[in-house]
């Protein structure tokens, strides 16, 4: 698996376009929102609108566009007439995200415990199988939206997609803040320990099980916020 200190790369991927039948902006937007949280592009790496532009084939105005979604979601800083930089993790809107996440959460897990079906079992033991795949792998990047996949899953089963939307949206500093802890021995089988915990608890209909290995799941990182720190102090900012 490679260290996430690694030189920013290409937000595309060689030989990769936009899809032309679908809006520019939300592309370019979702490209750059997935290498700031990989840290393909790390803190402090510039983004040029004009070579952007020339990496996505596109005029500058789909670029301009995510580039203002990426600054509502703090995961830019914009200097004007400057330039603009992928952003610092911000600990206090990390852990703005965590709270927020953690209460909508527990409330979801418990309705699940109380009214779950054997589908949504099946559906969580094969995105846990396919995690551990990707953790095999060393696969961060798929392991990550594996992770993603199974609390969205969570989300739907409980008729609350727009609150998933609304956590992603507010997610991009734990995210990468999960991304650098990652690496760490035993974290990504730990994450996959908690999936499974949490989807027996909710086959057996026990919801406080639930709600407790959800809390414990969901402040993993957090819990490690010193060490993070210690290890990649440029990154940070309170």
């Amino acid at each position: 698996m490679e260290h996430p200190h690694t030189a920013p790369r290409s937000v595309l991927r060689p030989g990769a376009r936009l899809d032309r039948a679908r809006q520019a902006a939300p592309q370019v937007f979702e490209r750059l929102r997935n290498a700031i949280i990989a840290l393909e592009l790390p803190p402090g790496s510039p983004l040029s609108r004009a070579e952007l532009a020339g990496q996505f084939g596109v005029s500058s105005t789909p670029v301009r566009d995510a580039l203002m979604r990426l600054e509502e979601e703090g995961l830019v800083d914009v200097f004007p007439q400057h330039a603009t930089v992928v952003s610092r993790v911000d600990v206090g809107r990390a852990q703005q995200a965590h709270f927020l996440r953690q209460a909508l959460e527990l409330e979801i897990v418990r309705l699940l415990a109380e009214h779950h079906d054997k589908a949504l079992i099946s559906r969580l033991d094969h995105m846990i199988a396919q995690q551990q795949q990707s953790a095999k792998a060393g696969d961060y990047e798929g392991f990550m939206a594996g992770d993603n996949e199974f609390h969205a899953q969570l989300y739907a089963a409980a008729d609350k997609q727009d609150l998933w939307g609304l956590v992603r949206s507010r997610s991009g500093h734990i995210e990468r803040l999960r991304r650098l802890h990652l690496p760490s021995p035993g974290k990504a089988q730990n994450i996959l320990r908690h999936h499974r915990l949490i989807t027996r608890a909710i086959e057996a209909a026990d919801a406080n099980a639930a709600q407790q290995h959800l809390r414990t799941h969901l402040s993993g990182t957090l819990s490690e916020l010193d060490k993070i720190r210690a290890r990649y102090p440029e990154y940070l900012t309170d």
